[in-house]
């Protein structure tokens, strides 16, 4: 696509980059950005700026946070009973829209993964179980998507846990295998929490 303007083409090139955005969305949100006022810009520029900066990772549960914990982890109305183990921070996200958990988290920053070259001692596993063994959990829900490398993860972590008196379920198959976390639609995703299964119910389906 040819630009009028060598900036304009630097521009779009970079919102290229970001997922989702193809070159014509990019051009629109560069347009839209020249119509704007210095001052709206300048706002734009130091938000994405400041965020980049500033952002922290919770020592506890490793969401991202403006502090040193997560508003999730610093709530003391949340039940620090029940863990509920995710993939990513997309899917704290999604699992906190539904309105229905009032447990904390843990974000293992990704999934078993051999063959992508990811392994245990790449995620926030062995984080996991000292938080059960310092904190009192009592159960731990595994909202892992329902993959063939999410399974091998929940698999993984449940013999890691198991020398540990902690109740280990997984959220009901409302969510199609193959499918992912974060895409689920609320009311589905509230459900299969709701209905969470022990985990060795869940081996023998």
């Amino acid at each position: 696509m040819n630009y009028p303007s060598k900036l304009i083409a630097e521009a779009v090139a970079e919102f290229k980059r970001l997922p989702g955005i193809g070159e014509k969305t990019a051009l629109r949100l560069v347009l839209h950005l020249l119509k704007q006022d210095e001052a709206k810009v300048a706002r734009f520029s130091q938000a994405v700026e400041e965020m980049r900066n500033n952002i922290q990772t919770c020592r506890s549960c490793h969401n991202y946070s403006d502090e040193e914990l997560c508003s999730v982890c610093s709530n003391p109305n949340r039940d620090v009973a029940v863990v509920c183990v995710v993939e990513n921070i997309r899917d704290v996200i999604a699992i906190e829209n539904t309105g229905t958990f009032r447990g904390l988290y843990h974000v293992l920053g990704g999934i078993i993964s051999p063959v992508n070259g990811v392994g245990p001692d790449d995620l926030q596993i062995d984080s996991l179980v000292e938080r059960i063994a310092k904190e009192g959990v009592e159960e731990v829900i595994m909202a892992i998507s329902p993959t063939m490398e999410g399974d091998t993860t929940i698999y993984y972590i449940s013999k890691v846990l198991q020398a540990h008196k902690v109740k280990l379920t997984t959220i009901a198959r409302g969510i199609s295998f193959g499918g992912e976390l974060e895409y689920t639609d609320e009311l589905t995703l509230a459900r299969s929490l709701a209905s969470r299964m022990p985990y060795e119910n869940y081996l023998v389906k």
